[in-house]
């Protein structure tokens, strides 16, 4: 796996109903190049809050919110088949960018080598 670790921009041909509940997205972006999903190999979310939001919420709240999230928490993951068969792990963190941007961000976080 070769990590990469970088923003993204991604494009749906049916929009996510939800924007921080995204499905995988049908092309990204990353240094100028449009890679073409062709195949999701694979996804996961997870709600867990790391650091400091880890310890801000009672047992029982924090219980619901790993499993069905709470505002600005957690990543949607996808590993995807570009055309070309290039295969690589990209993400959506719901965190948002900052007051005045509560949206969250889609990262590149690596290229798998050998998923053939």
């Amino acid at each position: 796996m070769s990590y990469i670790g970088a923003p993204i921009t991604v494009a749906f041909d049916r929009p996510p109903l939800y924007s921080k509940r995204p499905h995988c997205p049908d092309r990204f972006t990353w240094e100028g190049e449009t890679f073409v999903v062709e195949e999701v190999l694979g996804q996961n979310t997870n709600f867990g809050r790391r650091g400091r939001m880890a310890q801000n919420m009672q047992p029982e709240h924090a219980a619901h919110a790993a499993l069905h999230g709470s505002w600005g928490v957690g990543r949607y993951s996808f590993r995807v088949r570009v055309a070309g068969g290039r295969v690589f792990d990209i993400y959506y963190d719901r965190a948002p960018k900052d007051i005045d941007h509560p949206e969250g961000q889609w990262f590149l976080r690596a290229e798998v080598m050998g998923a053939d």
